[in-house]
């Protein structure tokens, strides 16, 4: 059998090839810039069509006009305290909610009999909606702090328990193999097998409950508090102030975003394995 003759194949290496580190660079810069461009060039049209007339300002007021109530709601320090009430009840809840589902996710991933005796009922609970727990929570600890930190932290253990549980009993028997193998004890095996291999997916569920326990905590505040964002977009839309509502709507926005970059931020220092492996982490 004669092989082809007079074929010459030339394999040209691509930029990320020549010059990885230049590559990578300017990937991140266009990734800045659009990151940067999309909400500009939304603020930019959203401004046109209210001061144009083609948005009802009634209803939509122009970027300007919200940016001045901000700051006008900053002045009179409005804002602040909003701010600060809302990040104090959404960092308590998620600490909360975290540490019980860690926990309970490495029991009931590495215990079969707790899987079989609690995950139906974990399971069940689950799909209650959270909010409607809000007044049996009221009822059982009466008004104050307690209930909005409690039902937080309930939404995010649920997220964080879930997500856990998956990780340690999808690990593969491999990786404990290797570890007995080297004569790994109990504690060895959960600090150099179990504990690694679910801290990605832990990250991965801090990230979904930091922005699910902003959702909550706005509609927590709706109805049981006299301070925080949620309440100032409820107190704001029953008087028609379109303005401070707006204010509120894009200070929630800014929350969630600040938590998830810093969760993420957080898991490229704690997780660098996965990064290795993904290319990007988080």
């Amino acid at each position: 059998m004669s092989e082809p003759s007079g074929i010459t194949l030339r394999i040209v290496p691509g930029p990320a090839e020549r010059d990885p580190a230049a590559h990578a660079r300017r990937i991140r810069i266009e990734e800045r810039l659009l990151s940067i461009a999309t909400p500009a060039v939304f603020l930019l049209v959203w401004e046109i069509a209210g001061q144009t007339g083609l948005l009802p300002s009634r209803f939509f007021p122009p970027p300007s006009r919200i940016a001045l109530s901000a700051w006008a709601m900053a002045r009179s320090g409005e804002l602040q305290a909003d701010l600060i009430a809302s990040i104090l009840r959404i960092l308590a809840g998620f600490a909360l909610g975290v540490a019980t589902g860690i926990c309970a996710g490495l029991a009931l991933g590495l215990s079969r009999r707790a899987h079989a005796a609690f995950d139906p009922f974990l399971s069940a609970l689950y799909t209650v909606p959270k909010l409607a727990l809000l007044p049996l929570l009221l009822l059982i600890f009466g008004l104050g702090e307690l209930p909005n930190v409690l039902l937080v932290g309930m939404t995010v253990f649920f997220l964080v328990w879930i997500t856990c549980m998956e990780a340690v009993m999808t690990i593969p028997n491999a990786y404990r193999e290797a570890a007995r193998s080297f004569g790994a004890g109990r504690w060895q095996m959960f600090a150099h097998v179990i504990w690694p291999a679910m801290l990605p997916q832990l990250f991965v569920a801090m990230r979904l409950s930091i922005g699910t326990a902003v959702l909550v905590i706005v509609g927590i505040e709706f109805v049981q508090a006299d301070v925080g964002i949620g309440h100032r977009i409820w107190h704001s839309w029953s008087l028609f102030q379109a303005e401070r509502m707006y204010v509120g709507i894009c200070a929630v926005a800014l929350l969630g975003y600040v938590f998830a970059t810093i969760v993420r931020g957080i898991a490229r220092i704690a997780v660098p394995w996965a990064k290795l492996r993904h290319g990007r982490s988080g």
